[in-house]
């Protein structure tokens, strides 16, 4: 008799606190020292503040070539802009695929003077053969995220397949999934991820049992677990400290690795060193 073995908590880890752009605070989970990168993924940054200072000066123009970013806002606008005509607002709940493909410059700054932002955002790998391929943009606002009830879970649907239903983000090289799921204390959420896809779970609210019997592991908010193979995932929600009846949230990204040579130095992504040097040198002399 065949069984599919639920997948456990692998490793944890905590982000770093760091800056970016224009001094925007924020906090790195993927692409720091515990953890630098999980194929095909490369940077997971949470932003997350109150104070206008710590995100006021946004990301002014910068250049990416060779990678996708995902941007996923929780709170607050962000305005993108890039120098292949494309722009919009990020508004709350709604989420930004950019492929920069050979080369994009862009920027992203905040469209308040106040409040709260809070988000995430999220590098994906390109495959060699889709490096060099045309930038694209896709902004989906938060009327195009579906949202589905997975048992006792509601659960947005950015990319990937939920009961029947199927998030915006289609990518064919790394097939991925991206499901932001809130678990009330004591409700339960099971999902079968494609056997062989990397997979990790980030907790920012609450806390998650992840797992289920001796391998379960509970992980708390702003935590993030690298999960092991198998097929199955298994996520119950847990009351937190200050509120017993508070919800959960965790986001559960998976994707196919590329298995391929990185080469990274800040906003590109390449396989050789020879590729990061063209890189500078196309960047440099204007041909983004």
């Amino acid at each position: 008799m065949n069984t599919v073995a639920t997948r456990g908590v692998a490793r944890l880890v905590r982000g770093m606190p760091t800056s970016d752009g224009a001094g925007v605070k924020l906090t790195r989970v993927i692409g720091q020292p515990q953890l630098a990168d999980l194929d095909p993924f490369l940077m997971l940054d949470e932003f997350g503040t109150d104070n206008p200072g710590d995100y006021i000066a946004g990301f002014p123009d910068h250049p990416h070539r060779g990678f996708e970013t995902v941007t996923y806002m929780l709170d607050g606008r962000m305005r993108h802009r890039d120098n292949h005509g494309h722009e919009g607002v990020l508004v709350p709940g709604a989420v930004q695929w950019m492929t920069a493909g050979r080369g994009i410059v862009h920027s992203e700054m905040p469209e308040q003077q106040e409040g709260r932002m809070r988000g995430f955002q999220l590098w994906i790998n390109l495959p060699a053969q889709q490096k060099m391929t045309a930038p694209r943009y896709q902004e989906f606002g938060p009327e195009k995220i579906p949202q589905v009830t997975a048992g006792t879970a509601r659960v947005k649907v950015i990319a990937g397949q939920l009961e029947g239903v199927t998030g915006p983000i289609v990518q064919p090289a790394t097939d991925p999934t991206y499901l932001d799921i809130e678990l009330t204390p004591g409700s339960v959420f099971t999902h079968a991820l494609p056997s062989g896809h990397a997979a990790f779970a980030y907790v920012y609210e609450g806390s998650v049992r992840i797992g289920e019997g001796d391998a379960a592991a509970t992980v708390a908010g702003h935590e993030l677990a690298v999960l092991s193979e198998g097929g199955m995932v298994r996520f119950e929600g847990r009351s937190g400290a200050a509120d017993s009846r508070a919800a959960a949230r965790v986001i559960l990204v998976a994707g196919r690795p590329l298995r391929e040579p990185v080469a990274k130095y800040g906003p590109f992504v390449m396989n050789t060193r020879e590729e990061l040097m063209q890189a500078f040198a196309d960047f440099q002399s204007g041909r983004f």
